[in-house]
């Protein structure tokens, strides 16, 4: 092997700035983490092959040589190399250009910006950006590709020692690999670690066990291959030799995650169409998880032969899932999006998402803590599928779960609140906000909690939308505690001696006079059910959105209608009995003055800002001047 051969057409670039920033970052801050630059080397040289062998399938002439897939690793102590070169696809002089110096269309930008904002180790984003060849300067000095893209007869070298340039030059026929790429590290003296056998096969047996693509091993140039990692597909494999390990090694590299799957689902499926799938459920969150450009992470193959590294084989609210789904009978002939708008496709895609679904809900029933792990991190995302998804809502409400005014923690199914739900309550309330502390200080839960009703916090912010849609559970519909008249009168009281009734028939002047002081703003003043302890309150009209619903549309710009909401009082709330007594006096300002701060004051209970915030300054300095006598 020459690595040093004669080349013509050479050129000098330089790094575009980004990759700049990048080059020094994975010099001098994760240098503890190199061992990553052999799995990503290993990585891009599997996808290579994957790719070849697609292609190859339009043209087979692109693998006329009769050689098998395989990626070598192959150490040279005397010269100080590694190198790591696969028979895959290649590149030519443009893709050279394109993948390593220019980067146009990477994540390399948002690396940095997730480095410098994440507690996560850079190891673990590294895999998900796609910019892991860059990690070899944390091991060389200098870096030189050769390559030859499949079914051309020019080849290429790119060699750079990551400080700024890069050089692309025409490469001698006869030193380039007939098609394919060689990657060699001119190793630093801090890392000649790597140019021994057993570390290399230890991390290839930590990391890239599991890559679908044979790796030989040779401890010199000229030495014979060892193969250290067999590149049978897993998938392909019998559960019952698959060890529990491999299933975990196979996750990592499939996620480019370091953690450990929290669920794992491996089946064969048989019939109208088969296909085999093995499918993660990941133990943290991906980063780009509420990315709303973000593509689903499914693999799909048709006999080992990659289709897509990023099919739409699920729903967008499983896009947390990681799997590979391989299917004998889809066609390897056709564009990507023919294959996916096949009815074969989408009867696969019916069969993966009905079976995980499954999986996650038996595993609510069978391990409540596991499952509870997985709500944590996903159950915002599966509530997605509560507003987009129908046919499924059923399966979605059974796993659901929540937090409640009687379960804080938000372990509460719905089978659970059903089953608790107070004599002569009918309905199951939920009341919409942000974040569930919050939530479950609002006012307008104190007449729930005097009558001892459980009801749902929801602070996930696609609450406010299915709610809306969802008919309800076991017979009982959802309903605001927000929202309309809150029936609940029917529910007894747990202190038997308070009589809300009594007071509320002493507020009538109050009432009329406060409807006239408030007409342009509320829709009605009237007694609530729902207060306790607080003097007034906020409810959104019997028929139209939530108010947490109307302030995500108008905060989104996609309502421009507000509908006025109505101010519900507490008649036994000392306030109102003294502006009673006032309504019916003669000093009209103060007791206007005061109306509008109560309506203000309810609107801060619900984080909205005051109707007029001027107004609202001078109202308060008056009554307080009042007050003080000043």
């Amino acid at each position: 092997m020459t690595h040093d051969s004669a080349t013509i057409e050479s050129e000098r670039h330089v790094f575009q700035a980004d990759v700049a920033r990048l080059l020094h970052l994975m010099v001098h801050s994760i240098y503890s983490e190199r061992d990553i630059f052999l799995r990503e080397l290993i990585s891009n040289a599997a996808d290579a092959c994957e790719k070849l062998r697609y292609e190859a399938n339009s043209d087979p002439s692109l693998l006329n040589d009769g050689e098998s897939f395989a990626i070598r690793v192959i150490l040279d102590k005397e010269a100080g190399t590694l190198t790591v070169e696969d028979n895959g696809v290649g590149m030519s002089r443009e893709d050279l250009t394109g993948a390593l110096g220019t980067i146009a269309n990477s994540g390399t930008r948002l690396f940095l910006e997730k480095v410098a904002a994440s507690d996560k180790g850079a190891a673990e984003l590294i895999g998900q950006f796609g910019i892991g060849f860059y990690s070899t300067f944390m091991v060389a000095d200098r870096v030189v590709v050769e390559t030859r893209r499949a079914g051309e007869g020019s080849a290429w070298r790119w060699s750079s020692d990551g400080k700024g340039e890069f050089e692309i030059a025409r490469l001698d026929p006869e030193s380039a690999p007939t098609h394919g790429s060689r990657v060699i590290l001119h190793l630093n003296e801090d890392s000649k670690a790597y140019l021994e056998p057993a570390k290399i096969e230890s991390i290839v047996a930590e990391h890239s066990s599991a890559v679908a693509t044979p790796i030989d091993l040779l401890e010199a140039p000229t030495a014979e291959p060892k193969r250290v990692s067999e590149g049978a597909a897993l998938w392909a494999k019998s559960k019952s030799d698959i060890a529990e390990e491999q299933y975990k090694e196979f996750y990592q590299e499939l996620s480019g995650q370091f953690d450990s799957p929290a669920l794992t689902v491996h089946w064969r499926a048989e019939g109208r169409a088969e296909y085999n799938v093995l499918a993660f459920v990941p133990g943290s969150r991906p980063f780009d998880l509420f990315d709303p450009a973000r593509k689903g992470r499914i693999k799909l193959y048709s006999r080992r032969v990659l289709i897509s590294r990023d099919s739409d084989l699920l729903p967008g609210y499983l896009r947390f899932v990681r799997a590979v789904v391989d299917s004998p009978d889809l066609p390897l002939n056709v564009s990507r999006e023919m294959v996916q708008e096949s009815a074969l496709f989408a009867a696969i895609k019916k069969g993966v998402t009905k079976r995980l679904l499954q999986e996650i809900g038996k595993l609510a029933e069978t391990d409540s803590e596991k499952f509870l792990a997985i709500w944590k991190n996903f159950g915002p995302v599966l509530k997605e599928g509560l507003y987009e998804d129908p046919e499924r809502r059923d399966v979605l409400l059974k796993m659901a779960r929540f937090a409640t005014t009687a379960d804080a923690d938000g372990k509460r199914s719905l089978a659970e609140y059903v089953a608790a739900m107070r004599p002569n309550q009918t309905a199951i309330y939920y009341l919409v906000g942000e974040g569930a502390e919050r939530i479950a200080a609002s006012p307008q839960l104190e007449g729930f909690r005097a009558r001892g009703i459980d009801v749902l916090l929801l602070s996930d912010p696609v609450d406010a939308f299915w709610v809306q849609t969802a008919v309800g559970y076991e017979g009982k519909p959802f309903k605001s505690a927000t929202q309309g008249a809150s029936d609940i009168k029917a529910v007894d009281l747990l202190d038997k001696t308070t009589k809300p009734e009594e007071a509320a028939a002493a507020l009538p002047d109050f009432i009329a006079r406060a409807k006239e002081a408030l007409a342009s703003v509320v829709e009605d003043v009237r007694i609530s059910d729902r207060l306790s302890q607080s003097a007034a309150c906020l409810v959104a009209p019997e028929f139209g959105p939530d108010l947490r619903l109307q302030q995500i549309l108008a905060a989104h710009g996609q309502s421009s209608i507000e509908m006025k909401p109505v101010l519900e009082v507490n008649p036994a709330h000392p306030l109102l009995v003294a502006l009673e007594k006032l309504s019916k006096g003669s000093a009209p300002e103060l007791f206007e003055d005061a109306v509008w701060l109560i309506f203000d004051e309810a609107r801060l209970l619900d984080g909205a800002l005051p109707k007029d915030a001027a107004a609202f300054a001078a109202r308060l300095t008056r009554i307080l001047s009042k007050a003080l006598g000043a």
